[in-house]
């Protein structure tokens, strides 16, 4: 099944992990076959993995983008979703930790970066207030 993006100007993206940037005017590219793209309002710099939730989201986003040497990432992710669940009470939450499990042990990446956008968004509203990185308005969008 193709996969149509539709691009503001100037916005980047990246294609089975080269950077691409839009021209000076809207477009729409359509993929054909599967490939690995993230938005750059999706991309987290290592520096903005500053909670833990986001510290789960940044192995799963490198997995997904360079899934030739996911095994690095992946021993990462282990260690810190489970940091993350010792620390969860809400079944809910829990249950979306697991599902973000099964994903990445199904090599089901972009599934699994749409899991940890709701432990983002979970672990901003506890918190209070948004840190840097992936904030909770854009992992919404």
């Amino acid at each position: 099944m193709p996969l149509k993006l539709s691009l503001k100007p100037g916005e980047r993206f990246v294609l089975n992990g080269a950077v691409v940037q839009n021209g000076d005017r809207r477009s729409a590219l359509i993929l054909q076959n599967k490939a690995s793209v993230l938005r750059e309002k999706d991309i987290m710099q290592e520096e903005e993995a500053n909670s833990p939730a986001r510290r789960v989201y940044f192995p799963v986003m490198m997995m997904y983008l360079d899934e030739t040497g996911p095994t690095a990432y992946y021993d990462e992710f282990v260690r810190r979703i489970g940091e993350f669940m010792a620390v969860l009470r809400n079944p809910d939450v829990l249950a979306e930790c697991i599902n973000v499990s099964k994903h990445v042990m199904a090599r089901e990446y972009y599934k699994a970066l749409m899991g940890c956008r709701k432990l983002i968004e979970y672990e901003d509203e506890r918190i209070g207030h948004v840190p840097s990185g992936l904030p909770a308005s854009r992992a919404a969008g």
